[in-house]
């Protein structure tokens, strides 16, 4: 009797020593961002501390256990949006940090923030949400300098500006280029992008100085909310995380993909309040599988196993300054008859702002496989979804570039080619041609660097006058590109190229090019 007593009294410390954060989902239907007396709570929201998940009582009221470095956030259901800042970014979460330590870093981190309010509420506003709507995805912003900040908003925020029929948008990291007070610069530039913005942290976004993983994102805490969160959006289930693990667990410098424990758990409790039939899009900095980057095999383990009873599913990342998809099977522990796909997005910098300036002032700044700068249009139809790559400033049935010879010899064969890179391919695509209105022939896929994107390059090289602008990357093997023989044997003059391209969502793009068939010189033999 003695020892129950005992442990009654220690679990009663216990309880007395957890902290508690608690408050009001609520309709602001005055749009002043306070509970009003008169405003009724909202039963059945999901609200979080980043790792656990809790559901709002029929008064709209929560609870949840809170430490010293949490922020709380409500997870928005669909029917509902939230109140949006001056710089058009969603409110929806509160900051604890009492013992913050804004010594202990180089960049700004939020300032300790003292004492839990009696009552952390949240305000939401009635939305009629279709189950179709569009979203806009943009691939690390990255900007190094205020000039970049200028090609940025220049290139990319002035062509989305005032777009119509997008219900939001989502950056994929790397919004910074290592200068951490360039988030500033970024978020004045997106407010003029009239959409709710959510962002994710990359491996270009975090504290370099931080002693543990739980605290690299001081700084894009301060400036961007949590870097771990969720919302919904008709018949769609976001969840954006953090992915990158720094420091190196393994010891060594530098950062590895992955996730920490408590992350994998706020999914985990996440899921539990999702309709199995809803469409999961996680979207994360780093991919789950590339030839650049290597991922925590536990964790993608771990992720797959929280997956499985749910038959809808894509993820989102950037980070390779490519475009790829990827999809993953039963040998790599996803537990369903379909793969998962996952969207490796181009990125809304290109190549780093590198490349020929043109007539705007802009560099071109295609990317190492021949990718064009540009961003992506996510289309949802209930739980289904088709993506759209958009290149800056061309139009919107650009979708593939031909590369070819501008003239061939007469009736002789030529070791030139016919290369289509077809921006949203993937292996399995069907890329046909055609000459001259002729039959149309299949190209065969292959994996080699893009031979225009080498063209680009070799400018730099063989220029006999400095050039305006950064040299390019060197090129990568492109993962969508196609190529068939040129055909010498027609008459001599100039021959029209179509080329037909269907994607994995079963629509079919077109492009088209020329070559020039002439009558070989004579050749001189001395």
């Amino acid at each position: 009797m003695k020892q129950l007593v005992m442990l009654g009294i220690i679990f009663s410390m216990n309880v007395q020593a957890q902290k508690y954060v608690s408050g009001y989902v609520y309709e602001d239907t005055n749009n002043n961002g306070k509970k009003d007396r008169k405003e009724a709570g909202i039963a059945g929201v999901a609200v979080s501390n980043g790792c656990d998940v809790t559901l709002s009582d029929a008064q709209g009221f929560y609870s949840l256990p809170v430490e010293d470095d949490n922020i709380i956030f409500v997870i928005k259901p669909s029917g509902y949006r939230f109140p949006l800042n001056e710089n058009n970014r969603p409110v929806f979460y509160y900051t604890h940090k009492p013992k913050s330590n804004p010594d202990a870093f180089q960049y700004k981190v939020t300032a300790p923030t003292g004492k839990l309010p009696e009552s952390v509420d949240f305000a939401l506003h009635k939305n009629s949400e279709s189950d179709n709507f569009t979203a806009l995805i943009f691939g690390d912003p990255q900007m190094y300098t205020p000039e970049e900040v200028d090609y940025f908003t220049r290139g990319v925020v002035s062509e989305v500006s005032g777009m119509q029929n997008v219900s939001l948008g989502i950056s994929l990291g790397d919004i910074a280029g290592r200068d951490l007070g360039m988030h500033e610069a970024y978020i004045q530039a997106m407010k003029e992008v009239d959409i709710p913005w959510y962002n994710l942290m990359g491996n270009h976004d975090m504290n370099l100085d931080a002693p543990a993983d739980s605290l690299s994102d001081e700084t894009f805490e301060m400036n961007f909310g949590p870097a771990n969160y969720a919302f919904n959006y008709g018949k769609v289930h976001f969840i954006l995380l953090d992915d990158i693990l720094y420091p190196d667990p393994r010891g060594s410098r530098g950062y590895w993909g992955g996730f920490r424990k408590s992350q994998l758990d706020f999914v985990e409790n996440s899921l539990k309040y999702v309709d199995k039939n809803h469409l999961i899009v996680l979207a994360f900095h780093i991919p789950l599988r590339s030839v650049e980057t290597s991922f925590r095999g536990s964790d993608l383990r771990r992720l797959f196993d929280l997956l499985k009873e749910f038959p809808y599913t894509v993820s989102l990342s950037a980070h390779t300054h490519t475009q790829q998809h990827l999809f993953f099977g039963k040998e790599e522990n996803w537990h369903q008859e379909k793969p998962h796909h996952q969207f490796i997005s181009g990125t809304s910098c290109g190549d780093w702002y590198s490349g020929e300036i043109n007539k705007r002032n802009l560099p071109e700044t295609t990317m190492r496989d021949g990718t064009p700068q540009g961003y992506s249009f996510m289309r949802f139809s209930g739980n289904r979804y088709v993506i759209d790559y958009k290149a800056i400033g061309k139009t919107a049935d650009y979708q593939m570039n031909i590369f070819c010879p501008k003239v061939v010899p007469h009736n002789e064969r030529t070791t030139a080619g016919i290369y289509v890179n077809f921006f949203m391919g993937k292996a399995d695509d069907v890329v046909e041609y055609r000459v001259d209105q002729g039959e149309w022939k299949p190209m065969q896929h292959l994996i080699e660097p893009d031979p225009a994107f080498l063209d680009l390059l070799h400018r730099w090289d063989f220029t006999d006058e400095l050039m305006p602008g950064d040299r390019p990357s060197n090129a990568v093997n492109c993962m969508h590109l196609w190529r068939t023989g040129v055909p010498t044997g027609l008459s001599t003059g100039e021959h029209q190229i179509e080329v037909r391209a269907t994607d994995m969502f079963g629509r079919t793009f077109f492009g088209n090019s020329s070559y020039r068939i002439e009558l070989a010189k004579e050749r001189r033999v001395d």
